[in-house]
């Protein structure tokens, strides 16, 4: 609960710069739920011993919602793996000290296992890496393409049992996506914020248009969104605190966060009216970042499947 508090906050200010910051956390996460003593003590501790970053590569030009369509591969050749293959919109991508590395390892098997994972450094021979993206939004996140062309990786920085790679990449989104869905509610309170500042001070038809009842219910629909988002987003931390599974209130907190996020940006801007369109306020650039959280750590769509299909595991029962 403690780091989705301080991730609001940090996206409050800048989103870019809490992708960036948070971009650790995704790229730590299967290694935490690997618990690899030797793996942990050779990067985790790099990251505490002084300011550095790193990446979570997975998604692939071909691959982002869809994982089992993976391309990239891992070759076991004695005690070491060839990897080939791109990956696409990896935040951090040119920054990052090491890389957590999600690969196929056997094709003729079911997606559970048909893939592997592995960290390594950001400076192994053969990797490549492409310039940073010109993105709608969250500019100062430093995302691109990362290539691997006959790239070695010994077994020992393999992490987990080899076709376990699947379950570890997707078992570190129950722990990221409260973050995710954290910096949505931060961006959604700045966002209000200046709708409301602004709805005090901006006069039409001889009254401030926040005494339009019009105007009024707008403001109070944006901060009863917020204030159910940052709800539901300590429930999701709150599960994992307490030990528990908590896949489908993570997805349920990143899918509502994310959403209303995009919708309290767009009635700021429309509360702004043309002043709002235009760069100046820097209303605009809140609705530019806004545009990825439904994207990234899983489209609200992929949320929807989770969710739908965790009630059903539970029998329709989602009481607490």
């Amino acid at each position: 609960v403690d780091a989705v508090i301080v991730s609001e906050e940090l996206a409050y200010g800048c989103t870019g710069m809490a992708t960036a910051i948070e971009a650790n956390g995704l790229a730590i996460a299967p290694l935490l739920c690997a618990d690899d003593a030797e793996i942990n003590r050779r990067y985790l501790t790099r990251l505490v011993e002084e300011p550095l970053q790193a990446a979570y590569c997975v998604t692939e030009p071909g691959a982002g919602s869809d994982v089992a369509g993976i391309s990239t591969n891992a070759v076991k050749k004695g005690d070491e793996w060839v990897v080939n293959g791109s990956k696409m919109w990896i935040t951090n991508g040119g920054r990052a000290n090491w890389y957590f590395l999600l690969a196929k390892t056997d094709p003729d098997a079911r997606t559970g296992a048909a893939m592997t994972a592995f960290v390594l450094d950001a400076d192994t021979p053969g990797i490549t890496i492409g310039p940073k993206e010109k993105n709608m939004g969250q500019r100062c996140s430093d995302t691109r393409g990362i290539t691997f062309e006959d790239v070695v990786i010994p077994d020992s920085n393999r992490l987990g049992a080899e076709g376990f790679g699947f379950k570890l990449a997707m078992g570190a989104f129950d722990r990221t996506r409260p973050p995710v869905a954290a910096g949505a509610v931060g961006l959604s309170r700045r966002a209000f914020d200046e709708a409301w500042a602004y709805a005090q001070v901006r006069k039409t038809m001889g009254k401030p248009i926040i005494a339009h009842q019009t105007i009024a219910n707008m403001l109070a629909d944006m901060a009863t969104g917020v204030e159910a988002a940052r709800l539901l987003t300590w429930k999701a931390a709150s599960e994992i605190d307490a030990g528990r599974k908590n896949t489908m209130y993570a997805s349920m907190a990143k899918r509502f966060a994310a959403d209303h996020c995009q919708q309290v940006c767009y009635d700021a801007i429309q509360i702004h009216g043309g002043a709002g369109f235009n760069e100046d306020t820097g209303i605009a650039k809140l609705y530019r970042d806004a545009r990825i959280y439904p994207i990234y750590e899983g489209t609200s769509q992929i949320q929807r499947m989770i969710i739908a299909g965790e009630i059903a595991a539970r029998d329709g029962d989602v009481a607490p």
